[in-house]
């Protein structure tokens, strides 16, 4: 025997303090520019941000009005650009950029590059590049002298 529940399709937003709300926000053309959520005015979890064309410009999620996660950045073609990770609003660990040619993945630390650079040009490996807190400090383009360099690194 089959009991029958009515579920209502309907729920109430009660705006008081502490409670989340949807927004979508235009630009001076009527555009939609971004909508998310926000609670107590400031952006938490997941935004959307559009070109004026209507495409996707940059996803991902705020928490406390600051960036982290996972975020994605599209050109107003829609193609990809790059892809990386915030830790309290600054880009942080693995992040790839990509481009006509390839990709380059970037380590980052509090949003600046720290680690290394790895440059691909039609899907091979074409170099290595090291950086401390955004001053490059190495370059190589042989993985031999990667190595002799860099014995302990593993990717």
């Amino acid at each position: 025997m089959f009991l029958n529940y009515v579920i209502p399709l309907f729920f109430i937003i009660n705006l008081s303090q502490g409670e989340k709300e949807f927004v979508r926000n235009y630009d001076k053309r009527g555009n939609l520019a971004s909508e998310g959520w926000v609670q107590d005015e400031t952006k938490t979890d997941f935004w959307t941000f559009y070109h004026p064309n209507g495409t996707i410009s940059r996803k991902g999620h705020y928490n406390n009005g600051k960036k982290c996660g996972y975020w994605y950045f599209y050109t107003h073609n829609n193609t990809l650009e790059k892809e990386g990770g915030y830790v309290n609003d600054m880009a942080h660990d693995w992040w790839i950029l990509y481009n006509q040619d390839g990709m380059i993945k970037v380590q980052y630390k509090q949003g600046l590059k720290d680690g290394f650079a790895l440059v691909y040009h039609n899907n091979r490996l074409k170099k290595a590049i090291r950086y401390d807190a955004n001053k490059k400090t190495g370059e190589w383009t042989s993985y031999v002298e990667f190595k002799k360099d860099n014995p302990d690194v593993k990717f």
